[in-house]
């Protein structure tokens, strides 16, 4: 099997990408799920760089005619679905924000008046 210098760079880049999800995982900053998650879908894009036919093979069997169409399919419902995530994510910290900053003003304002009490 002779490797093209495109598949070679993606291994590559595969591979670092992997050894950068197991590098998070194991100093604690990826949780399992996430290390799972991203650890099968690098090993999968390295399987498919590397053994490219298999593509052509999964496309054919749910009618799809070229495996390129099938991972560009794939690939953007992926993205589609993390952006959700992250959308929904960035919502629940903003909320969390407002909130914070609702309590941490509230907390302000009554010691600024208990001060006042105070002194008067």
């Amino acid at each position: 099997m002779s490797l093209s210098l495109t598949q070679i760079i993606l291994t590559v880049f595969l591979t670092f990408a992997l050894s950068r999800v197991f590098l998070r995982f194991r100093g604690g900053n990826l949780s399992l799920f996430g290390f799972i998650f991203w650890s099968s879908l690098f090993g999968m894009a390295i399987g498919i760089v590397l053994f490219p036919e298999i593509t052509g093979k999964i496309a054919r069997s749910v009618g799809i005619g070229r495996g390129a169409d099938a991972v560009v399919y794939t690939s953007i419902v992926l993205i589609f679905y993390l952006v959700f995530r992250l959308y929904i994510y960035l919502q629940d910290i903003r909320q969390e924000i407002t909130t914070l900053i609702r309590k941490l003003a509230l907390k302000q304002l009554s010691e600024k008046n208990a001060k006042k009490t105070t002194k008067d």
